[in-house]
């Protein structure tokens, strides 16, 4: 994937890396760190939302 500017990976405990990447177009991306081919795609404000939300709590029974 050509034109995705990618954040240094967040990892957890053991191998469990996760990347966020944005592109000039508003796109925004997920991966697994190596992976980066298989990124799932959504829009910045898709991402932004996100992010809020586990910020607020509303992920935390996943933990």
């Amino acid at each position: 994937m050509d034109g995705i500017t990618w954040e240094e990976p967040f990892c957890g405990e053991g191998a469990s890396c996760f990347r966020l990447g944005t592109d000039a177009t508003g796109n925004a991306y997920v991966a697994i760190a190596g992976a980066e081919d298989a990124a799932l795609t959504d829009s910045r404000e898709a991402l932004r939302r996100m992010i809020l939300d586990i910020k607020a709590g509303k992920a935390d029974h996943l933990l």
